[in-house]
């Protein structure tokens, strides 16, 4: 399996050279050159494996440079019951309903970025030790993707982390998972910003291919490959948990910002998973919304991204969207590449043309979630269920009702769990959120961050002079 880019300037590469290489050198997104499919005897063997051997399954079909007996290795040695707390990894609960919640927020930082992240840690220390190589990892967070990246590397050899972070903006519990760190790898950054400001310092730096050699810089952002087909691998389980047989369809509603977690449901549908819909939740950044909607895609600015409730979707400018745009216009790089000149110069781009492929082809939709909103969902599941549910989960719930066509099985996507979300959860609930074992006292730990304006040459002269 041989990867090209999103914007077609790029020599097709081997799984292993993509994942250390973050953008592609024509700024694009990696992708397989075709998606493997998936037969009924394949779907139907799948069914009764442990969530490491159906990572194996799929995965080795994308890393086929990795050695198998090293592969499984890695997936065996991530994938265990003392990480993610239980045998099942990603077990369902169905609310009264019918709704089922994949649970995907039993990692070390409760949140789904782990499901991902811990299999990217133990990656690069394979591949690194392969080549003999450093990797300097440059990532951007608008909450949990920053600390399931540094408890994920933390300690790793031959890898440092720089994670920049939006000041102020995450929940309290957020910084002080990333803050608190103080291991000698781990280089936090926070930016007088809001995450999108974050994400184009990331990308202003991977793009200056000079910096970016010289000093080895990776990333851990869902425009990282290896994190995408990671987490193909929970909706094919999410699949068998949801149903009886494989004679069932199922539809998965996603909150989403960065469009990274319902990209690697897209890529499931393609390979041949029952997969009848695929449903976009967004906040009250709804420029996702407004595309499924319209077909018009318009990213705003930092002034017009609004600081809410559910931090993590606070995105405007969504990476992982080039990757299903490549899809949608017969993966012609070249319209990629015209489409994405576009949205660079603040204009954005119209493909109300394709609005039907986007939903009969596709199978997308999508639909929208206020603060109220939020709050109303998180009450009604508590009252009903017995269920707490953070913020960015309730917007996946509240879209799910609204959008449910009869007889249709909904999963969602947990996306974290309600602890790192307190104060909104007090705010709907009038009670403290359920915290886990082992997080008592964390907000009051010593905290270590820089801080910087949103100036791309400040984040890589920081940099230079920690690498010196």
């Amino acid at each position: 399996m041989r990867y090209i880019s999103t914007r077609g300037g790029m020599a097709p590469l081997e799984f292993s050279d993509t994942i250390l290489m973050g953008l592609a050198p024509d700024g694009g997104l990696a992708l397989p050159e075709r998606y493997p499919q998936i037969s009924r005897a394949q779907l139907d063997a799948w069914r009764g494996l442990s969530y490491a051997d159906l990572a194996f399954e799929i995965i080795s079909l994308f890393a086929t440079d990795i050695p198998a007996v090293d592969l499984k290795d890695i997936l065996d040695r991530t994938y265990t019951a003392e990480v993610y707390g239980s045998a099942a990894i990603t077990p369902v609960k169905r609310l009264h309903d019918g709704l089922v919640i994949l649970e995907l927020s039993n990692g070390p930082t409760l949140a789904f970025k782990d499901m991902a992240m811990q299999f990217l840690g133990n990656l690069f220390e394979y591949v690194l030790a392969k080549k003999g190589e450093q990797l300097n990892i440059l990532g951007a967070t608008s909450g949990d993707t920053g600390s399931a990246a540094e408890y994920a590397m933390r300690g790793k050899q031959n890898i440092n982390v720089f994670m920049l972070s939006p000041d102020g903006l995450m929940s309290p519990f957020q910084r002080a998972q990333m803050y608190s760190l103080q291991d000698a790898n781990i280089h936090n950054i926070a930016i007088r910003g809001m995450f999108d400001d974050c994400q184009d310092i990331v990308k202003a730096v991977q793009n200056d291919h000079a910096f970016k050699a010289k000093y080895k810089v990776g990333t851990v952002n869902s425009i990282n490959w290896a994190r995408i087909v990671a987490q193909v691998v929970y909706y094919f389980k999410g699949y068998f948990n949801a149903t009886a047989s494989n004679d069932e369809q199922v539809s998965f509603c996603v909150p989403s910002g960065n469009f990274g977690n319902i990209c690697a449901g897209h890529i499931a549908r393609q390979m041949g998973l029952p997969v009848q819909r695929l449903i976009v939740a967004t906040n009250e950044n709804d420029v996702l919304d407004e595309f499924f909607s319209s077909g018009k895609y318009a990213p705003r600015g930092t002034a017009n991204t609004w600081v809410t409730s559910s931090p993590s979707m606070d995105i405007s400018k969504a990476s992982n969207f080039e990757r299903f745009i490549f899809d949608l216009v017969g993966r012609d790089g070249a319209q990629v590449k015209a489409l994405w000149a576009q949205v660079d110069s603040g204009n954005g781009f119209d493909l109300a043309a394709n609005l039907g492929a986007v939903r009969e082809q596709f199978g997308f939709v999508s639909g929208k979630s206020t603060h109220a909103d939020r709050l109303a969902t998180i009450r009604a599941v508590d009252a009903e269920d017995g269920v707490v549910v953070d913020t960015h989960t309730a917007d996946g719930i509240k879209v799910a009702r609204e959008v449910r066509l009869p007889g249709e099985t909904v999963v969602c996507l947990e996306t974290a769990l309600p602890a790192k979300f307190a104060d909104t959860i007090r705010e709907a609930l009038g009670r403290d959120a359920p915290r886990p074992d082992g997080f008592d006292g964390l907000e009051d730990l010593p905290q270590r961050v820089t801080v910087f304006d949103a100036d791309a040459a400040a984040v890589k002269a920081y940099i230079e002079q920690t690498l010196a």
